[in-house]
């Protein structure tokens, strides 16, 4: 919540994460960005317009077109005391730098006994529903929750991206920071001037229930608010709303609080079934909360084949008619 004494503007979720690298550069002179295209023409998506000019070129720093360069600079900078923000222009691109984060990102800290430590964030892009070309649409977070040693981070909103986005950068570990394109100016939220931020590992509940908690994360939940508005408006139900923000760690104590109350649970997510996000919160629920359950755990996801062509995108996106019958049979069970 944000108190009434503060002084608040009303951002989009991209001006949020400009505004959050605004306060780090000024706050701290190790804090740089890397990335295509981020200097003069601001980045693909404007995330770092007039932050160059602001700041000069060796603080915002145009990159060749190399994923893995960007990447594994970020992590020998990060090594010796910079504090790097590296832009992936959309996650489908990061994997040409994916064995910079598993074999080195996330391993350094136990590989040299402490010695070094990795603060980098990296930024990208991703999600489906926005007409782009192949692999800009890709949906793949939970190869980077199967990283011991990266957190993994998924705002849906302004506030909480700026907020994250300062607690990524001042996080002494690397931080997997990811940017559903649908929320990127879909809305407005009012964001806090200045610093703050919003804790790590730790959910949103946005909407309290009794009847069924539904879990979701990124531009799943704007569309899952407005399946169970309309939801409960035609029928006698309440249904628990939270935003898990954080993927990797999963906030336990939140979600195992929440489906204790309800006895149901829903998780919504647009990345395939297999190996998604939604196994690791169902194994969650099954360790801590088993015995409160009253109906088996629903899932509604993407299918497990690659994002389509855009005529088809929203044939693959988890619907508000499957979210809605997903809730209603938990709840009717």
């Amino acid at each position: 919540m944000v108190s009434p004494a503060v002084n608040t503007k009303k951002m989009t979720m991209i001006e949020g994460v400009r505004n959050a690298m605004d306060e780090m550069l000024k706050e701290n002179e190790d804090v740089i960005i890397l990335g295509e295209d981020i200097g003069v023409n601001g980045g693909v998506f404007r995330a770092t317009e007039g932050l160059h000019e602001k700041y000069g070129e060796d603080r915002i720093i145009d990159t060749p077109i190399s994923e893995s360069g960007i990447i594994g600079n970020s992590i020998g900078l990060a090594a010796n005391g910079f504090r790097p923000i590296a832009e992936i222009q959309f996650l489908g691109f990061i994997y040409p730098g994916f064995n910079q984060l598993m074999t080195h990102a996330t391993r350094l800290r136990q590989r040299s006994l402490g010695r070094f430590t990795v603060p980098v964030v990296v930024r990208a892009p991703y999600g489906a529903g926005v007409k782009a070309p192949e692999i800009h649409s890709d949906s793949v977070e939970s190869l980077f929750t199967h990283m011991p040693g990266i957190k993994v981070v998924v705002p849906s909103n302004a506030y909480d991206a700026k907020g994250l986005l300062i607690a990524s950068i001042d996080d002494p570990d690397p931080v997997m920071f990811l940017e559903p394109l649908r929320c990127y100016r879909s809305n407005r939220t009012e964001v806090p001037d200045g610093k703050y931020t919003i804790d790590i590992g730790r959910a949103s509940v946005l909407k309290q229930g009794d009847d069924i908690s539904v879990f979701t994360w990124g531009a799943m939940v704007m569309d899952t608010m407005k399946a169970i508005e309309t939801l409960e408006e035609e029928q006698n139900m309440s249904c628990e709303v939270i935003d898990l923000r954080t993927l990797y760690p999963l906030d336990k104590e939140t979600i195992s609080a929440s489906v204790q109350k309800t006895g149901r649970a829903a998780i919504i997510h647009e990345a395939p079934a297999t190996g998604g996000v939604s196994n690791d919160v169902i194994s969650l629920i099954n360790d801590t909360s088993f015995l409160y359950l009253r109906a088996p755990i629903q899932r509604v996801t993407g299918f497990d084949t690659p994002v389509p062509v855009y005529s088809l995108e929203q044939e693959y996106l988890p619907s508000a008619a499957k979210i809605q019958a997903a809730i209603v049979n938990a709840v009717n069970f």
